[in-house]
């Protein structure tokens, strides 16, 4: 476990906030404390069966380093993976689902989509609830929310008890049109709550009322599915912190950038699942970069998203362990593996890349924790990138030898295909120059075939990346040369440099606690939240008038819910109100923003009109506008994080060490520069390394760095082209 702390700038509150960041191999926390100009860091080593473990250890550490005493912390703010993790690996309750009669195979049907068009083999993802803990009701609305059926008391017993005969941990209720009155079907939904008290029911309509059946049934079972699970987690969470006698509000990262209290968070975990990642997008979108890439790569994963102009990219449609999922969520990609992702040659003798993973426990070779199986962190040790008596600020020293002996047992495996081994090959020498000639594990040539499979190792990882980067940047239209990619996570800014080559993107952008940057995005994470509510009906005079309503309506469920946030309403919320729309007989729908005060019929018709021709660059004045769902996010202000104080540099700073780093299929002589010993406007050329204690930074050959007011280390290509193929 690692510690640093940092000097800010001038105080302008009082408190601490404290943000924590789990991830798979480490727990990372954050405290701000403006009123002594300082951010302290910690990272604590990951406990999987109980992540709450780690995050009260860690915190424990975290007070000490930054001379805090509990009762001086303000606000907590935590980021988990725990939701989404079980849905990904099925881990949840065991639920049922109340549906409307008639519409029981609901799930089984879903779109009636193949997952994959051209695989006659590929099976569908398993629904949530199996068939037969699906329950029918009566109760059905018409799709302009007037009542068709209602069950009575009777029928309301009999669903109960069929619900008690299933053994549910937990139910989820779907009414057909329970998007137009929330209140009907949330009746529904109390009634059965006051026969089983002991049943957490949610209703589909107060969770996320937006049209589209199947997607709402998902958003009510995954929210049914993980809410056992959660609430568990949260009750340990708080009480090993209260333990250590913090007494300040809990509140959890929601997955729209924001943060909601921890009984919000409880009532509805569905909008936790992707919090982790979406905290990191939301502190890098304040940097003021313009448009930026972010690159999180931690030890399991690496994920990218895209902000332009300070605002990071919302999406209302994305998936979370092969299902649907139509809560607004920062849109955030993975792309490829992380510094835990396990290096290994398949049936065909193809060196591969993840996707499995060593974890925390036992980690990669190098941990020295038992494991055997060489991870992207030995490549990493193996080259040269990072020094095995600094890692964590020399707290945790590496075992290079144990990586060699990992990534000397891959060459082996690849040496014993034939011609298949040719895949890591290449003209790639010792660090002293060694020829490459004998590639057996057991001789002198066994090292240098070890350097051989962790270059080309490092080369497939950032091949997939920059893949995937690329289509997805495609899709939105969008020239990834034109953005500068910010990196962040324990092994972004060490494999930042690697991805950017390979896309093209010229300039990168490295903040000062990047590999605890989504636990700093955490403890400066704004209250948020989203509402929604479908209207589905032409716009005209009196659809424009129910659009105002129904946007008064949710304006005042925004401000009740800021209210409730434990206190931390104090602060006036901000609102912003959208609707989609669309064309009649267009498939897809458009958001378009709103002025709330100018929702008539042609002011609304006007906002449609000028978006749709900004994007298409056309507008069609006689065709009918349909309205879809009216939209309204609320931001609460919470905390504005310091500004870090970072004192002038000398232009030229003195390296401290040399070493020698295996870049682009060559070794190089690289100056290594300490983090903390820059200042602002100190530049300098690569080859170089950049030690942090939680981090390192790779600088290649024909980069340059220069350290900016805020501490943020630029580094640039100057002649922003892609650099040929490089050699492994």
């Amino acid at each position: 476990m690692t510690s640093t702390v940092t000097s800010t700038g001038t105080a302008t509150a009082t408190g601490a906030r404290i943000g924590i960041d789990v991830g798979g191999t480490f727990t990372d926390l954050v405290a701000s404390v403006p009123e002594r100009g300082l951010v302290v860091h910690h990272k604590e080593p990951s406990t999987p069966a109980d992540p709450s473990l780690a995050v009260a250890d860690g915190l424990a550490a975290l007070l000490v380093r930054a001379d805090l005493r509990p009762g001086e912390v303000t606000g907590l703010v935590h980021g988990t993976t725990i939701g989404l993790n079980a849905v990904i690996q099925r881990r949840g309750a065991r639920i049922a689902l109340v549906v409307t009669e008639g519409y029981r195979d609901i799930l089984e049907i879903g779109r009636s989509r193949m997952p994959s068009s051209f695989d006659l083999y590929a099976g569908k993802e398993e629904p949530l609830v199996p068939r037969n803990l699906i329950v029918e009701i009566s109760a059905r609305l018409g799709p302009g929310g007037e009542p068709v059926a209602e069950p009575d008391a009777a029928e309301l017993d009999r669903v109960a008890a069929r619900l008690r005969a299933t053994g549910a941990d937990a139910a989820a209720v779907v009414i057909l049109h329970g998007y137009t009155d929330p209140a009907f079907e949330e009746g529904v939904a109390a009634a059965l709550r006051e026969r089983l008290p002991s049943l957490p029911v949610t209703a589909s309509a107060t969770v996320w009322p937006e049209v589209r059946e199947y997607e709402r049934a998902l958003v009510a079972c995954m929210n049914a599915y993980i809410q056992p699970l959660m609430r568990d987690y949260f009750a340990r969470l708080e009480s090993r912190v209260r333990g250590l006698g913090v007494s300040a509000p809990i509140f959890i990262s929601a997955s729209n950038g924001g943060s909601m209290s921890l009984r919000s968070a409880a009532e509805r975990p569905v909008e936790t699942v992707l919090s982790g990642p979406a905290a990191g997008v939301a502190a890098a979108a304040r940097l003021g970069a313009g448009a930026i890439v972010t690159f999180d790569m931690g030890g399991t994963s690496s994920d990218i998203a895209v902000s332009v102009d300070g605002s990071p990219e919302l999406a209302t449609h994305t998936t979370v362990g092969g299902l649907p999922l139509i809560v607004p969520v920062v849109a955030v990609h993975a792309i490829g593996a992380g510094g835990g992702s396990v290096i290994r040659v398949d049936g065909q003798g193809v060196l591969k890349v993840g996707p499995g993973s060593a974890g925390a426990d036992p980690g990669p070779a190098a941990y020295g924790r038992g494991g055997d199986r060489p991870t992207v962190t030995d490549c990493y040790l193996a080259t040269g990138l990072i020094d095995p008596r600094t890692f964590l600020g020399g707290r945790m020293p590496l075992d290079a030898g144990a990586s060699l002996k990992a990534l000397s047992g891959v060459a082996a495996h690849l040496a014993s295909g034939g011609e298949r081994g040719g895949h890591a090959s290449g003209d790639v020498a010792g660090p002293d120059g060694a020829g490459d000639d004998v590639a057996g594990p057991g001789e002198a040539g066994g090292e240098v075939a070890a350097y051989r499979v962790a270059a080309s190792a490092l080369r497939v990882a950032t091949a997939g990346m920059a893949t995937e980067l690329q289509k997805i940047m495609a899709q939105r239209g969008l020239d990834p040369r034109r953005f500068a990619l910010v990196p962040f996570g324990g092994a972004g800014p060490t494999h930042a440099a690697m991805l950017a080559e390979e896309v093209g993107i010229a300039h990168i952008l490295v903040p000062p606690t990047a590999a605890t940057f989504c636990a700093l995005g955490a403890a400066g994470a704004d209250l948020r939240r989203d509402f929604a509510r479908s209207l589905r009906r032409p716009l005209d005079a009196t659809s424009a008038t129910r659009l105002a309503g129904v946007l008064a309506e949710l304006s005042a469920q925004a401000r009740e819910w800021l209210a409730e946030q434990n206190g931390e309403a104090r602060l006036r919320g901000r609102l912003s109100f959208a609707a989609d729309m669309r064309y009649s007989g267009q498939a897809y729908e458009l958001r378009v923003a709103l002025v709330p005060d100018r929702l008539d019929v042609e002011a609304v018709s006007e906002a449609f009109h000028a978006e749709h021709e900004r994007l298409y660059g056309f507008r069609d004045r006689s065709a009918t506008i349909e309205l879809g769902t009216a939209r309204l996010g609320v931001v609460g202000p919470v905390a504005e994080l310091p500004p870090a104080a970072v004192p002038p540099g000398t232009g030229a700073p003195r390296p401290t060490a040399r070493r020698r780093v295996l870049l682009a299929g060559a070794w190089h002589d690289a100056h290594v520069h300490l983090r903390e010993s820059l200042g602002v406007g100190d530049a300098f050329d690569g080859p170089a390394i950049v030690e942090q204690d939680d981090t390192t930074v790779v600088v290649p050959p024909g980069w340059s760095a220069d350290v900016d007011e805020a501490g943020n280390l630029h580094l640039r290509r100057p002649d922003g082209a892609q650099n040929p193929r490089r050699k492994a």
